[in-house]
């Protein structure tokens, strides 16, 4: 008996704390499970009377909703106390006793109930106990469930702590005192009792001046914005106080003087008065809100592009909401010759947002409003511009029309300009199509030596007979008008900025274009423009002469080169030079000057024989593979061009002459593509009358077309830079090539030339992409040790200079470490594109998260 004694003391030690721990748990739970709906109550109470609620509701409602609250919480307390049930050490004994494996605490109170004489059978109940006891110490307190899910499935307590914790941060804890105000005796009864007034005056939120609350405004006189509210209550007997003012101005039915509750606006300057005992009067004068004021800051600028920049000023009282250009056709100011002496079509006035200042003071500001509106209607067209800006109070302010001439893009090749003449009399009228069609027949008359392109020349014809076909058996409609003039105007781009995928062509196209504005004049704007451009082709052509000097890296190659030195100051000069004259109006010595640079960068030419001497490097072999499927892809594209030509010429033109067809099948420079692996001199055969809407020579088209996906496959197993993101950039842009290519060549099987275009178009971009890729590839290449051998070329130790005598670059890099873009250009670039950037957050069509990262963008820099 003392041994089971001394086990009992020896459990009740070490079960104190799990014991108590768990007691206090069930405490918990019990609590939490009666008394729930009670504090949810509670909480929802007090969120309101924090709020503020109590203050704004009717008195009805404020004395319904106390006696609902209370009645709520009388009636949850009730409920609460019913279902509490107070835990016991017992009942804690016995959860605590239920978490462990065969019950110890049982084990250890019980008594051997048979066997008790018995000496075997009490040294097994002996060791039955000490076991028992001996699990004891792994007791731990037993967790509460306070799960109340199935007691609220409607998760009403979240609700109610929801709103106390807004009611903590947004509302005031103070405010639940002022529940008794409303209470019989209290601070608002006796104001209610006798005759008592209150009023606030509120500007207007864009004013930023705060509200008054007119029992603590002494003065007899207030100056206050226009468009203030008024706020006025009379507590006490009706008719005791009463209302006098002419601030607001309003007419006809008007409420009586002594209504309790009185709210109106002032709209002008005035008298206010509140008659009674502890009445006041004051004399209200109106602070005028001038409308918003917004004049150009400068005259209207243009760049080659088309794109203009109007520079403004804007100005208001509390500051500027919006504003608005607006672009109308000035009519009188048109010359009205050739395409344009029809009447035009009406078309609306252009209307484009202003940007506003973001980090600014929008009561003053100046911005500039950035747009390209070349391809409109209007471009170079006589409009007036004016400007609007609006106010927070919806007051609008406008500028002077000013008269200007609607920026439009230059074209200084005289084909393109002809092109982009016609397609503005297109805009002008539809009744304009005849003329139009004659004018471009006689322009693509005699292609050869005009246009450079094939597929330019093409699309212009084809143009031509849809405009003729719509005008001669219906006529030219809406849709088809738009489409006529973007066909003219990417024709008209594409002959202006021809093939600029080799950097000699595109320096020969800037001192083109440069030459052309020397002869036709130019602004100064437009010559910095031209220069700048001249300025990147010469760049990027000096570039590849160091890059194929690098390749050849031969002592014969270098003495060709220093002959032909000249540094790249030199070169700077002459470009200053060349610029200074066009802006002085030398036409003659800057033509000079030109043809002279002209001829010094034709001398400056590597000679191709020498560099296909040497052993190409697989990367070479590869670029030039890659140049070759480009130049038989595009061969493919213009026959489908000139096949779908043909379709449209025998299915959308009943009644065609006779001999027409054959007309087109002659038409100089129309030719067969080229077969896979030939060159691109033996593809330029001629064209049968008809051949090409021949089902064999269909078949054959897809075939080449499928050739030519094979031999694209077969490159690409072969391709250099494996593993570099430039190389695997490569790789993705080639492999879209083949399936366009694909794509294209299931729409050949079934004629549909449309679509065959459109996948020969995707598959052409691809492989310029790849390319490009790739050549970032093999220059990566060649910086790192140990890559020569598949570089372009290598860096020459003997220190070679390249033609402008600029030191190689270091550790193997084409090129040259030293720039031509000197600091004025970087600075350009950088204000250029700020502007673009302003330009986009000024539209407000444009998403929201869009213009936030355009804002975050201004804030920053």
């Amino acid at each position: 008996m003392t041994n089971e004694t001394s086990q009992l003391e020896g459990a009740a030690k070490r079960l104190k704390w799990p014991l108590r721990l768990t007691l206090a748990g069930m405490w918990c739970e019990r609590l939490l499970r009666a008394f729930w709906p009670f504090v949810a109550v509670l909480l929802a109470v007090l969120a309101a009377l924090m709020m503020g609620l109590h203050e704004t509701l009717p008195l009805e409602l404020v004395w319904g909703g106390t006696l609902i609250s209370v009645g709520g919480l009388v009636a949850t307390l009730a409920l609460g106390v019913r279902k509490f049930a107070r835990p016991t050490g017992g009942e804690a004994l016995d959860r605590l006793d239920r978490t462990m494996p065969g019950r110890p605490i049982t084990a250890i109170a019980d008594t051997q109930a048979i066997g008790s004489g018995d000496a075997a059978s009490e040294a097994v109940w002996k060791a039955h106990v000490e076991r028992m006891a001996a699990r004891l110490d792994e007791a731990h307190a037993v967790s509460p469930d306070l799960n109340l899910a199935p007691r609220d499935p409607f998760a009403l307590r979240y609700v109610a702590l929801l709103a106390f914790v807004m009611a903590l941060l947004f509302g005031s804890v103070w405010r639940v005192a002022s529940i008794t105000d409303m209470a019989p005796g209290g601070p608002g009864q006796a104001l209610a009792a006798g005759p008592a007034w209150e009023g606030w005056l509120e500007p207007p939120s864009y004013t930023g001046r705060p509200s008054l609350y007119l029992n603590d405004i002494d003065q007899a006189s207030l100056e206050i914005p226009a468009g203030t509210s008024v706020t006025l209550r009379l507590y006490g007997e009706i008719g005791a106080l009463s209302v006098d003012e002419t601030v607001s101005g309003r007419i006809g039915e008007l409420p009586p003087g002594t209504d309790p509750a009185q709210d109106f606006t002032v709209a002008q300057d005035g008298r206010l008065a509140i008659n009674g005992p502890g009445g006041r009067e004051w004399d209200i004068t109106l602070l005028p809100d001038a409308p918003p004021t917004i004049e150009p800051a400068a005259a209207l600028e243009r760049t080659v592009g088309g794109e203009f920049r109007q520079p403004f000023i804007a100005s208001d009282d509390y500051g500027v909401i919006a504003g608005q250009a607006e672009i109308a056709l000035d009519l009188p100011r048109v010359d009205r010759r050739y395409g344009l002496v029809a009447d035009p079509e009406p078309r609306p006035a252009i209307e484009l947002d202003l940007p506003m200042t973001i980090t600014g003071d929008r009561r003053e500001f100046e911005e500039t409003l950035i747009d390209d509106l070349a391809q409109h209607p209007f471009a170079g067209l006589p409009v007036t511009v004016t400007l609007f800006a609006e106010d927070a109070a919806g007051q609008v302010g406008e500028s002077t029309p000013s008269e200007v001439i609607l920026p439009a893009r230059r074209f200084f090749d005289p084909l393109a300009s002809a092109i982009i003449e016609q397609r503005r009399d297109l805009l002008w009228s539809r009744e304009n199509a005849p003329r139009i069609a004659a004018v471009l027949r006689a322009v693509s008359h005699l292609p050869e030596g005009f246009f450079r392109s094939e597929t330019a020349y093409l699309k212009l014809r084809f143009v031509i007979r849809r405009l003729e076909t719509a005008y001669t058996y219906a006529s030219v409609s809406t849709e088809l008008q738009e489409e006529t003039a973007q066909a003219l105007w990417d024709i008209a781009i594409s002959i202006e900025e021809g093939d600029l995928s080799d950097a000699l062509e595109r320096l020969r196209r800037a001192q083109d274009r440069l030459s052309d504005a020397i002869q036709n004049g130019a602004t100064d704007q437009e010559i910095a423009e031209l220069m700048q451009e001249l300025r990147d082709a010469m760049q990027d052509y000096m570039r590849q002469l160091a890059e194929q000097a690098g390749e050849q890296g031969d002592n014969q190659q270098a003495e060709n080169q220093k002959g032909q030195e000249i540094t790249g100051n030199q070169l700077e000069e002459m470009l200053q030079r060349l610029q200074e004259l066009m802006e002085q109006g030398r036409t003659e010595e800057a033509q000079a000057l030109l043809d002279q640079l002209r001829q010094m960068m034709e001398n400056m030419q590597i000679a191709e024989g020498q560099q296909g001497q040497g052993q190409q490097s697989p990367g070479q072999q590869a670029m030039e593979g890659l140049a070759e499927t480009l130049r038989q892809q595009q061969g493919l594209s213009d026959e489908a061009f000139r096949d779908l030509q043909e379709q449209f010429g025998q299915n959308g033109q009943p009644g065609q002459q006779p001999g027409e067809g054959q007309q087109q099948g002659n038409e100089p420079g129309e030719g067969q593509g080229q077969q896979p692996g030939q060159g691109q001199q033996q593809g330029q055969g001629g064209q049968q009358p008809g051949q090409g809407n021949q089902p064999g020579s269909q078949q054959s088209l897809a075939d080449r077309q499928q050739a030519l996906r094979n031999e694209l496959n077969r490159q690409q197993q072969n391709l250099p830079g494996a593993g570099t993101p430039e190389g695997d950039a490569a790789r993705d842009a080639l492999d879209r090539a083949g399936r366009a290519m694909e794509g294209a060549e299931e729409a050949l099987r079934e004629e549909d030339f449309a679509d065959a275009l459109d996948n020969q178009s995707d598959a052409i971009e691809a492989l310029r992409e790849g390319m490009r890729e790739l050549g970032e590839a093999m220059a990566q290449q060649q910086g790192q040790p140990g890559q020569q051998g598949d570089a372009l070329g290598e860096a020459n130790p003997l220190g070679q200079r390249d033609p402008l005598g600029r030191e190689a670059g270091r550790n193997g890099r084409l090129g040259t470490d030293e720039q031509l873009l000197q600091g004025d250009d970087v600075y350009r670039r950088a204000r250029e594109l700020l502007d673009e950037i302003r330009r986009r957050s000024g539209e407000q069509a444009r998403p929201d998260v869009e213009l936030d990262y355009l804002r975050r963008l201004l804030d920053r820099f």
